[in-house]
């Protein structure tokens, strides 16, 4: 493992544009350290042979298949509307 890397916490916390008070400080840094021996820790895998990928599974698409189905009659897709007329919806005008 290489030399322990240190992170300025007080230059991160001005970049992120957050206020930290002494005990914060510490617990990040403290965390931020940890967070790099593991990223230092797998920097010691053998990774040759291994194609780069995104995710760690394989991804798929799961919808389903746009397919025409039966249409509701008129009376039952309006029967929730709170205004109708000529067997439409009827909302409030949005544009002037």
């Amino acid at each position: 493992m290489s030399e322990k890397t240190h992170i300025d916490i007080d230059y991160t916390a001005k970049l992120a544009r957050i206020n930290l008070t002494d005990a914060e400080k510490e617990k990040l840094s403290q965390q931020l350290d940890s967070i790099i021996g593991y990223v230092e820790k797998l920097e010691e895998l053998d990774t040759e042979g291994v194609e780069p990928t995104a995710h760690p599974y394989p991804v798929y698409n799961v919808w389903q298949e746009d397919e025409v189905k039966g249409e509701l009659p008129v009376e039952e897709a309006l029967k929730n509307a709170p205004a109708q007329r000529e067997n439409m919806i009827v909302v409030p005008k949005v544009v002037d």
